[in-house]
């Protein structure tokens, strides 16, 4: 299931380079509920999200999985832990500022859907993510998952609801660097799961962590959708 569409890039300042993106779509299977934005860790956009794009399509979003690294990388990496690919997949993440640079891909995957349109991210898309809610717009709620840069940006303050799950045993994002995003936004949804890094993914799946993410993730979108008789 699911193609390949072309996108082209939005920059977020008016003018500037425009880039192509390809993106994984999966039309919504079920009573559209709205459109939905994924953003990949550094792998790229793997079998393992476009199975997840499958499963938010059969219950009712429209989904986009844009490569984010498109501009470096034709095609779509697959999650290997070989040291040399995974210097080259890093290497893009620090090219692009860890997904501040890239934000032109995420807002194109927003202007192509229907509202309303949600984002997701995890890893370095988590941290993608957060900046879009800074930045981007015609988003009506955003789901970070795990982003281990958002301590960096933290910044101004979310422009639409967002919430983060985080994995209390996850070596790449510190306590201090939790309680760092906690005190600079009091207000803000931080769960906090007994799992490690990735805790979504095939590679640090943690099974409870996971489906009470998607969860809380799902009654996120439903509370901020403007749909009435939706809570």
């Amino acid at each position: 299931m699911g193609e390949i569409l072309r996108l082209t890039s939005a920059p977020l300042e008016g003018d500037g380079d425009r880039f192509a993106y390809e993106a994984f779509h999966e039309p919504a299977r079920e009573a559209r509920r709205g459109g939905l934005v994924v953003l990949h860790a550094i792998w790229g956009v793997t079998p393992h999200l476009r199975e997840l794009a499958g499963d938010y399509a059969d219950i009712g979003y429209e989904v986009l999985v844009p490569s984010l690294f498109g501009r470096f990388q034709r095609g779509f990496a697959d999650a290997n832990s070989e040291p040399a690919l995974m210097a080259r997949q890093m290497g893009f993440a620090e090219a692009t500022h860890w997904g501040a640079d890239v934000l032109d891909a995420v807002q194109a995957a927003i202007d192509a859907l229907e509202g309303p349109v949600f984002v997701m991210g995890f890893c370095f898309g988590g941290t993608t993510a957060w900046l879009a809610a800074q930045r981007c717009h015609g988003i009506a709620a955003v789901a970070s998952f795990y982003g281990g840069q958002i301590v960096d940006h933290l910044q101004p303050a979310p422009a639409v609801p967002t919430i983060l799950h985080l994995g209390k045993t996850d070596e790449l994002i510190p306590p201090d660097a939790v309680e760092a995003i906690r005190a600079a936004h009091p207000e803000l949804p931080v769960y906090m799961y007994e799992a490690g890094h990735a805790f979504v993914a095939p590679n640090g799946f943690h099974e409870d962590s996971a489906r009470l993410a998607k969860l809380r993730t799902l009654a996120h979108f439903s509370r901020n959708s403007g749909v009435r008789g939706e809570s």
